[in-house]
């Protein structure tokens, strides 16, 4: 259990660095582009192939992110590369931003309300 959390950590710290590595501007431009998709995709809640959908909604989750994440690791240079997992290491020790939250929470209850609204 302990190896799947480090595992699962180290995803987490090399999709944030993908994500610095869209920003960055010593990252080939091949790279930047599959990189900020990638990322996008892996923070959206929105899937290619929805998750109630049997074995198949699992897909992009077991499959297609993390080959998309090798395939990008793959194209930055390492010693680029280090540095932007260092960079990711560090912002994921950082406390959540409290706005950001209070912006989630306030869509949440904005969509509460109106299917409430919708349902009356």
């Amino acid at each position: 259990m302990g190896r799947l959390a480090e595992r699962a950590s180290a995803l987490k710290r090399d999709v944030l660095a993908l994500w610095l590595a869209a920003r960055d501007t010593r990252t080939p431009l091949a790279a930047k582009l599959l990189a900020g998709a990638v990322a996008a995709y892996a923070l959206s809640p929105i899937d290619l192939i929805p998750d109630f959908i049997p074995v198949l909604g699992l897909i992009d989750d077991l499959l297609i992110v993390p080959a998309g994440i090798w395939l990008v690791l793959r194209m930055i240079p390492p010693p680029l590369l280090e540095e932007l997992r260092e960079s990711a290491s560090a912002m994921a020790g950082r406390p959540a931003s409290r706005i950001g939250v209070a912006v989630v929470v306030t869509a949440w209850l904005a969509g509460l309300v109106a299917l409430a609204l919708f349902l009356l």
